[in-house]
């Protein structure tokens, strides 16, 4: 198999696995947290997968665990496909638009989603909780990743630049108010209850659902 190239679409050279240079800064740390975090056993939907590196990271890390990858894009769902070809433990690529009413899943112990809530509509972040108070069980985690806006707390002048970056090539997208997206996950039965400051500005943000949505 050909070396992966790096995921920039303007410099994509057509090669099957795709190569997100982001996955081999944070996985180590996204790892060490989900240790705690995840069950010993049961079945993780990650939402956005894209490249599908942090896929096969946590599949081997984690054997115990049936990892359920999923993209909207085609192009990374072949990219996912790839990396975790011979791994027992992931499942086929699924094809899921975050924003949408039906999700080809019925359920999931947990849902792992990584730096998608800054690189999409607002709607998806709405779909997800959406999704995800049907899919989890009562006390199920959905863990975000990324970087975010928060009340009271300064933001890293990277971050903001970041942010302008964003909505300059899409202006739907953009860094989130955490604020915002806790109302969010209240309104379909989730309350944030852990919130872990990562490298490179990121937070992990843990939700658990109460089943009463």
């Amino acid at each position: 198999m050909s070396d992966p190239t790096p995921w920039i679409v303007a410099e994509d050279s057509g090669a099957v696995r795709k190569h997100a240079p982001a996955t081999l800064r944070n996985r180590e740390a996204i790892a060490a947290e989900l240790a705690a975090l995840l069950p010993e056993r049961g079945t993780v939907l990650e939402v956005a997968s894209g490249s599908g590196e942090h896929a096969v990271y946590f599949a081997e890390r984690f054997p115990g665990l049936t990892f359920v990858p999923s993209d909207p894009d085609a192009a990374a769902r072949a990219s996912i496909a790839a990396w975790c070809a011979g791994l027992a433990n992931v499942a086929p690529p699924l094809t899921i638009d975050a924003a949408a009413a039906d999700w080809p899943i019925a359920a999931a112990d947990a849902v792992l989603c990584i730096n998608m809530v800054h690189i999409s509509p607002w709607d998806a972040t709405v779909g997800l909780f959406r999704a995800c108070a049907a899919l989890l069980p009562p006390g199920g985690p959905l863990i975000l990743y990324g970087p975010y806006r928060e009340a009271g707390v300064e933001t890293a002048e990277s971050n903001l630049a970041f942010d302008e970056s964003l909505k300059a090539r899409n202006p739907e997208w953009g860094l989130r108010e955490l604020g915002d997206v806790d109302r969010l996950a209240a309104e379909w039965g989730f309350g944030r209850v852990q919130r872990v400051a990562m490298p490179a500005n990121n937070l992990m943000l843990v939700y658990r659902c109460s089943g009463d949505a």
